[in-house]
């Protein structure tokens, strides 16, 4: 059987063949896939981010999962993408919406209101964790070694973002069914690792869910987001570069 595949076509006039996903037990052709307006875009990002950040807070931030956090954390974010991946490509992290728009797989128009919606969902998720499933708790701000946080969020934003790139947007690798998974192993391994050093966000969308909840400092935000979207930048120059 022919691979089924759906052309976007860019701005550019450049079309890049993308693969239409293994949802649900149910594959899609090219004639059922249905077009998928901004707004529904948004909503879909919206839905994955807020969970993601909801997890991360109550299950990490606030306790909640012990020592099984990045465990919760992952299998949040393979089942999002896995849910809404058809629908909004399931970035949930502004450096990996950044990195796929320079990569020539993201509307131009869709990068603003993605990075919106991102960084609302995962405040509001971080105020939903506190006021109604943890209620009122005391959240101790990440106290970092400078060089260490950065390094931690430098390299493994990086390692996330070229996954990305290669298992859900290259020609090489489309239409496999182990994207969600290999996405969300990099997020379980870097928390795993690197937790710790910078309290592991690896995705500014996060990293505003952290302030929020009292986790990161104001004057320590910088640590995060600046290694982040420097990150997502490498990472698309490195995917360039092995295609």
């Amino acid at each position: 059987m022919e691979k089924e595949t759906t052309t976007l076509t860019r701005s550019t006039n450049r079309t890049i063949q993308l693969p239409l996903r293994m949802l649900m037990g149910v594959r899609f052709s090219q004639e059922t896939m249905p077009e998928h307006n901004l707004q529904q875009k948004l909503i879909a990002e919206f839905v994955g981010t807020f969970f993601l950040a909801l997890t991360i807070c109550t299950a990490a931030v606030h306790g909640e999962a012990g020592d099984y956090a990045p465990f919760a954390i992952a299998a949040t974010l393979m089942v999002m993408i896995y849910g809404v991946g058809h629908i909004s490509g399931a970035h949930f992290n502004p450096a990996v919406t950044v990195a796929v728009w320079l990569r020539g797989a993201c509307e131009k128009d869709d990068v603003a209101p993605y990075i919106a919606v991102q960084i609302i969902a995962g405040a509001l998720a971080a105020l939903a964790s506190e006021n109604i499933l943890v209620g009122k708790t005391s959240v101790t701000a990440l106290e970092m070694d400078t060089t260490q946080a950065i390094g931690a969020e430098l390299l493994y934003t990086f390692a996330l973002v070229f996954v990305i790139l290669n298992v859900a947007t290259s020609e090489a690798t489309e239409g496999n069914g182990y994207y969600g998974a290999a996405i969300a192993f990099v997020v379980l391994a870097g928390a795993l690792t690197v937790g710790e050093f910078s309290g592991g966000s690896f995705n500014p969308a996060v990293t505003g869910a952290l302030f929020v909840s009292g986790r990161v400092d104001v004057a320590d935000l910088w640590i995060h987001l600046v290694p982040q979207f420097i990150a997502g930048i490498l990472a698309v120059q490195a995917f360039k570069a092995t295609q």
